[in-house]
């Protein structure tokens, strides 16, 4: 659900402004304050899931996430719709670094790289699979009706989920609770510094200027502030800086950031060249993207198998099938033009797609494999939040270049942006080969 509504909004957007009589600013909230919300409350809620019961936080996580989708399908007008999607975004950052935490806890050895396999297919599959999914909501409901569905497909989910949940996860006597104090100081001090980058990302448009640098100069700052008070909070802090001593963590969360700038920056410009640059309908372009779905779903489970022998090998060759998918699309695009694109660039999708299945649950398999049980959900949080930063900046990279190029062809615009996300995995591939060259050395 949370991976879902990350992109299955933007093809209901033109619905939304006709029924709702919204504005270019409303209907930049409506996507950025969902983004903006999940990224804060990533690590905080991963805290509290190891110091209190991830089982119980993953239960008001999933219901406040029913509650706020059954409230933006219901809306009558933008702010409510508005404040329903801050909220949605509230109750994914609190629910999501549970899964990873719960992983951690019950899962050991190959069978963890397995679970991790399955939460990678779904979130490549969820965030790939939204346009699509969302186009078909709105064809088959129409335009008055098919928005409120893009939302309410949420309730049926969450209402099953509850009572999965209550009865499989591992109830709170069996976790080990502690009762330190959640570090108040370090909540706020990351927050701030957070909010600082995700805002002028996903404001982009909107909010152009030197007071865009100045403000992430300022959120630098903070967390530069958060990291000295971490390392001397006498209790147990926030967020375990030891962490980023071992290789496997600070590499691997370098990897998820780069490549989640890529992994969303590309869905974002191909919705957009598709269906701007060629009268694509919302479910034309997300059928057009389904190959990188099928992919990576399929792939994801592989590379949980996998894992657990051939380590960030995996990783490595999957994100040199990303980049060898990345290249043939920027081939098609140039090759076929036109109304055939979307034919001509499925098996490089196809191709990126499989790479992405074998980079993102093997990746976070191994990032959290050194990290001890009882902090597992506030390092998945610390994992997250840099996935969160690294869509939101890749979306505006590769949306600034794309757009910045448009005087010269939508296929020239869309090559150009394609060049911004190769390059954001080509970083991430680095990262992955000096992790290896790390651990043959050890070797």
């Amino acid at each position: 659900m949370t991976g879902l509504d990350v992109s299955i909004v933007n093809v209901a957007l033109p619905s939304i402004r006709q029924a709702l009589h919204a504005g270019d600013d409303a209907l930049q909230w409506t996507v950025s304050g969902y983004a903006l919300t999940f990224g804060l409350l990533l690590i905080p809620a991963g805290r509290l899931g190891d110091a209190r019961s991830r089982r119980t936080v993953f239960l008001w996580g999933v219901a406040l996430f029913t509650i706020s989708s059954a409230c933006c399908g219901l809306a009558w007008q933008m702010p409510v719709l508005i404040v329903a999607r801050l909220v949605q975004g509230l109750a994914a950052g609190l629910l999501n670094p549970q899964v990873s935490g719960l992983i951690q806890q019950m899962f050991q050895g190959a069978g963890r790289g397995r679970a991790f396999g399955a939460l990678g297919a779904t979130i490549g599959v969820s965030t790939a699979a939204g346009p699509l999914i969302g186009g078909a909501l709105v064809t088959a409901f129409g335009p008055e009706l098919g928005w409120r569905w893009v939302f309410l497909v949420n309730v049926p989910i969450g209402i099953a989920l509850l009572p999965l949940a209550w009865r499989v996860l591992p109830r709170p006597e069996v976790v080990r609770r502690r009762r330190e104090s959640m570090d108040p100081v370090g909540v706020l001090l990351l927050g701030l510094g957070v909010a600082g980058l995700l805002v002028p990302a996903i404001q982009r448009h909107r909010w152009e200027g030197p007071t865009t640098w100045l403000l992430v100069v300022t959120a630098l700052a903070l967390l530069a502030a958060f990291v000295a008070w971490e390392r001397r909070y006498p209790r147990e802090p926030l967020v375990d800086l030891s962490l980023f001593r071992k290789r496997s963590y600070r590499l691997g969360t370098a990897i998820a950031l780069f490549y989640f700038a890529g992994f969303t920056g590309i869905f974002f410009i191909f919705t957009l060249y598709l269906q701007a640059g060629h009268g694509y309908s919302p479910l034309l372009a997300g059928l057009a993207i389904t190959p990188f779905a099928l992919g990576s779903a399929s792939a994801a489970v592989l590379g949980g198998y996998l894992v657990s022998h051939k380590g960030r090998r995996v990783v490595a060759v999957g994100l040199c099938m990303v980049l060898a998918g990345l290249l043939a699309t920027m081939v098609a695009v140039t090759l076929v033009p036109g109304r055939h694109t979307g034919l001509a660039t499925a098996l490089p999708l196809l191709l990126a797609g499989l790479g992405s299945g074998l980079t993102i649950s093997p990746n976070q398999a191994i990032t959290l494999s050194e990290v001890p049980v009882a902090g597992g959900g506030s390092a998945a949080g610390v994992l997250q939040t840099g996935q969160r930063l690294g869509s939101a900046i890749g979306i505006a990279a590769a949306g600034s270049t794309f757009f910045g190029s448009l005087g010269d062809g939508w296929a020239i615009a869309f090559r150009h942006g394609l060049i911004v996300v190769a390059s954001s995995v080509g970083i991430a591939l680095l990262a992955a080969l000096l992790d290896l060259i790390g651990t043959h050395r050890a070797h």
